[in-house]
């Protein structure tokens, strides 16, 4: 096999239009074994991206020590990426591990058994309950966790303690995903696959780093490209990324002019008569107020918003309006930008202006960034109703009420769920005093950093962390549960083509550490909560008993699930919702009868104003008679809050490396990855370097109106005036000591601001300056081989 830290997308396999993507099995052991000395392979899927690559764990001696692709799973054909491939396991199986629970004794965490940690968080929670009710806790997971232990959690907020203030790290990367397709489709779910990669004539990435975010969706691109018959591929991305590099067409915008670049595209399709009308009368609304809105918005002016050349757009437009079959994705490009959702649903408009959708080749994704982000928003973890039910249903509550049976009251729908950015708000004004974070790493991920940590460590904020490893969140906890990890429990999860995988347990946890169901079991029974007979709330002893509870709370719903067993997931490959009585292997494509789940009686939420984010009346929801057809909406274009300006005459934008994933508490931990990408680094253009006097490695200083960074200079391919930092770096393992501590991680400079309908912070929208402050000891410690690679000067 190649070495796949400098090639990181392995050996090309082509394969033409419509054909199948060749199987290649990849695989990595531990020291000299091969797969001979392998005692046992346990079936899984891969869970650091959104891709949910089927694979299967290698262990030797009850420890694991390896990892292999699965051959016959439809999502990889027996491919895996870097992160996959090294820290899937290499990330588990780590001396660092946290193997008993800690406390807070004084200014110190110190260990103690699981009994004392415990008593004192629901000695503190029921406490809290008696005095304050239930709007005095928070909730703030992740992406990481799996279905059932969603679920549980949904459960406890929802039923047992009846708090609206529960929402997870999905909040952060993909919330606007979620948003955008009940908006358009009156719910969320993906109508696109993967496999419409092997059929597509066109290919379009919006704000959508594949190479580097889904290594392995981006291989199958390859293979196509490297085909007898390529499809055309338009990429929109202010960096030379590896897809631009590709790409018939790169539209490097300048950071949160997305919606204006949309609006330019639609009228373009519109203005060449590129659009089926009988489609769009037939199963759509709102198409003359989208005219409207658009009618502005010439190449020519849109080109002068967004920074690119106005013939790029027409040719963009001219590939998506005369192509036979088109597939988008849309990742954090838009999702973390201005206007965020509205950007977004503008994919959505030229899908179902073209009638795009339901067949192959012809499909989109609004992809997640996390590999089991779907179960969250499925299962309502995140602050959304489990099964995609609407929080203005009544009908919906008591559904949810009677399966629970508990009283319908205590579920929280009198107002819209809280979202992330303000739970962290509530607990900083001190109506918050219980807060859980599981899974995620806010102290690093979340905006304006400073503000985030002084929260966290409020001493009146009770902070509970569950996690595998102490983080810079842990540090400031009262109580840390330590959490078993992929690979040492049972569960299924979700991917962003909705193909659910089942991940079996390979190994026991180190020391005392639990699953995350299992903690959360435990907190349940411990606090009595119960239904309205008086029983348990949660009677579930295992995952598998948890899945059938879900399964019953799907049933009927876009989610599907009751066509699902984990017998039926095991031994093959992932199984795509709905899967049902109707559809009982699964389900490839949505909407391909052109009928969306709008029904006011159905639908997950009644949409928003895209500009204020004002939630639409039922009533007015019910007037515009949807009738199974979707929505064509959008709203005027307005410039981002913060711009460049002579005090900060640069825009800022973060995203990701190839070689790790989050915060790298797993990936920093494999010696091959981390030594691609070991410290942080700021991306500079050739142009700006050139006008500020900065060489490559240069230690520069990054400064926003919120805090700054010092790091080394890449001069590489991001477009000129902007300034690109990877948000993985933390401080865990930084070996400055308190010198310079808080001085390296991206989100010092970001800002606290949201979407007005996903409520998803926009990390890649903000004004610096940069410095040169010291001369670099040699190149910038960025990989090589992506986006990061170094741009050559001019001679």
């Amino acid at each position: 096999m190649a070495d796949r830290i400098t090639d990181i997308w392995g050996t090309r396999t082509p394969f033409p239009a419509g054909g199948d993507w060749p199987v290649r099995v990849d695989f990595a052991l531990d020291g000299g074994l091969s797969e001979g000395d392998v005692d046992q392979w346990v079936q899984s899927a891969c869970v650091l991206c959104s891709n949910g690559c089927g694979c299967d764990i290698a262990v030797k001696d009850g420890v694991m020590v390896g990892i292999r692709g699965r051959a016959e799973d439809r999502v990889n054909k027996g491919r895996l990426g870097p992160k996959g491939l090294f820290a899937s396991w290499q990330g588990v199986a780590n001396k660092d591990r946290l193997t008993r629970p800690l406390i807070r004794e004084g200014d110190s965490l110190v260990e103690t058994d699981w009994d004392t940690a415990m008593s004192r968080v629901v000695e503190r929670s029921k406490q809290l309950l008696a005095d304050k009710g239930p709007l005095s806790h928070g909730f703030y997971t992740s992406g990481q966790l799996f279905l059932e232990e969603y679920y549980a959690l949904a459960v406890i907020g929802k039923a047992g303690i009846g708090t609206p203030h529960m929402d997870g790290n999905t909040r952060l990367c993909t919330a606007t995903a979620a948003s955008a397709l009940k908006e358009t489709f009156g719910a969320d779910g993906q109508p696109g696959a993967y496999e419409d990669i092997d059929s597509a004539d066109a290919i379009f990435l919006y704000g959508h780093n594949m190479p580097e975010t889904q290594t392995v969706l981006w291989s199958r691109i390859l293979d196509r490209l490297s085909g007898p018959t390529p499809p055309k591929l338009v990429c929109v991305d202010p960096r030379n990324t590896e897809a631009a590099r590709h790409a018939s067409v790169h539209l490097a915008v300048r950071p949160g002019t997305n919606l204006a670049l949309m609006h330019a595209l639609i009228r373009e399709v519109l203005e060449n008569g590129w659009f089926d009308s009988g489609y769009v009368q037939q199963h759509a609304l709102g198409f003359d107020e989208l005219r409207r809105t658009v009618e502005k918005w010439t190449p020519a002016v849109a080109a002068e918003v967004c920074g690119v050349a106005a013939a790029d757009i027409r040719e963009a437009a001219r590939i998506f309006g005369t192509s036979s079959s088109v597939l988008s994705t849309v990742l954090q490009g838009f999702y973390q930008s201005a206007q965020a959702t509205a950007a977004s649903c503008q994919v959505n408009n030229l899908h179902l202006l073209r009638g795009m959708l339901g067949r192959p080749g012809a499909g989109l994704l609004q992809m997640n960034g996390q590999p089991t982000a779907q179960n969250n928003r499925e299962c309502g973890a995140d602050g959304d109703l489990p099964g995609f039910r609407n929080w203005g249903n009544q009908e919906h509550i008591q559904e949810l009420a009677k399966l629970w049976n508990v009283d319908p009251a205590v579920i929280p729908h009198w107002a819209p769920p809280t979202h992330a950015l303000q739970i962290f708000r509530y607990a900083e004004q001190g109506s918050i005093n219980f807060l859980w974070v599981s899974a995620t790493n806010p102290a690093v991920s979340m905006p304006e950093l400073h503000r985030i940590r002084n929260i966290l460590a409020k001493p009146e904020l009770f902070l509970v962390v569950q996690d595998m490893y102490l983080t810079e969140t842990a540090e400031l906890a009262d109580v840390v549960l330590p959490a078993a990890a992929w690979g040492e429990k049972t569960g299924t999860f979700t991917n962003a083509s909705r193909v659910v995988h089942v991940s079996d347990k390979a190994v026991d946890p180190p020391g005392e550490a639990r699953s995350d169901l299992a903690i959360f079991l435990d907190y349940s029974r411990r606090m009595g909560f119960t239904t309205l007979e008086g029983s348990p709330l949660l009677t579930w002893e295992g995952p598998e008993e948890a899945f059938e509870a879900w399964k019953e709370c799907s049933r009927g719903r876009p989610c599907d699930y009751t066509g699902l067993t984990y017998e039926k997931l095991r031994g093959g490959s992932g199984i795509p919702w709905p899967c049902n009585d109707d559809n009982p292997d699964g389900t490839t494509r949505l909407y391909a009868d052109g009928r969306f789940p709008t029904d006011p009686d159905h639908c997950e939420n009644y949409g928003h104003d895209l500009l204020t984010g004002a939630e639409v009346e039922p009533a007015s929801y019910r007037a515009s008679a949807p009738d199974g057809r979707a929505f064509l909406k959008t709203t005027e274009y307005h410039p981002p809050h913060e711009e460049p300006d002579s005090e900060y005459p640069l825009r800022y934008t973060t995203g990701r490396t190839a070689y790790h994933f989050h915060t790298r508490t797993k990936t920093a931990r494999s010696r091959e990855l981390n030594s691609a990408a070991p410290k942080m680094w700021v991306e500079i253009s050739v142009q700006d370097a050139s006008e500020l006097g900065i060489s490559e490695g240069d230690i520069v200083r990054v400064t926003s109106r919120r805090g700054r960074i010092e790091a080394p200079a890449r001069v590489s391919g991001v477009r000129p005036g902007t300034v690109f930092a990877p948000f993985h770096y933390g401080y865990w393992d930084s070996d400055d000591g308190e010198t310079g501590r808080h001085a390296t991680a991206a989100n010092e400079l970001t800002l606290t601001e949201w979407d007005p309908v996903s409520k998803q912070p926009i990390f890649k929208n903000a004004a610096v300056r940069v410095e040169r402050i010291a001369k670099g000891a040699g190149p910038a410690p960025a990989p090589l081989t992506t986006a990061s690679r170094p741009e050559r000067r001019e001679p």
